[in-house]
């Protein structure tokens, strides 16, 4: 009697602990994307979404693909630009720079890393209307050595006579939390 009731409680543990693995395995495959962020500073209204594509890991090439959902474009943009802090070392690659506007890449008129000012500019050829779904790729980046996070900043100029960019957010990216 008592064999058969360890039994079944061991059978029971070891249902429950396969459940519990199953139920962890999509949160360890979603590294790679912003998880629930409390206590950052930023107004959840400002965060913006993005993806990590090879999970952010210390010291590896990875792709940034920083969104700015169409909420936020407000007006016709003719310039992109992408800040980072000083905290943040590590480096881009500015020959492999995309902007998809609705899923489609458009051409660029120029793409500037500066690293001194620690930020990348991004300049379409033609304005991106208002109201449309904007993807920054940012292909061939090398993190940094050591994890950490780091809030890059979305700032857009619209065309016209008065040159001041405009605050969109910022993209709260985590390097090395698995």
């Amino acid at each position: 009697m008592a064999t058969k009731t360890l039994t079944n409680r061991f059978l029971t543990a070891l249902a429950l602990s396969g459940c519990l693995v199953a139920g962890l395995a999509p949160v360890i495959q979603a590294q790679g994307l912003p998880g629930l962020v409390i206590f950052s500073g930023v107004e959840r209204g400002n965060q913006l979404s993005f993806r990590l594509d090879y999970n952010g890991r210390p010291f590896q090439r990875d792709r940034y693909r920083l969104r700015i959902s169409r909420q936020k474009m407000l007006t016709e943009v003719s310039e992109f630009t992408v800040t980072y802090p000083e905290t943040y070392e590590g480096t881009f690659d500015d020959d492999n720079i995309d902007l998809r506007i609705n899923g489609e890449n458009v051409d660029l008129d120029q793409v500037t890393w500066d690293r001194e000012s620690r930020e990348i500019l991004i300049y379409p050829v033609e304005p991106v209307a208002a109201n449309t779904r904007v993807e920054i790729v940012l292909s061939n980046v090398r993190n940094p050595r050591t994890g950490g996070t780091h809030y890059f900043n979305a700032l857009v100029r619209t065309p016209g006579d008065i040159p001041l960019r405009r605050y969109l957010g910022t993209w709260i990216i985590s390097i090395g939390r698995e």
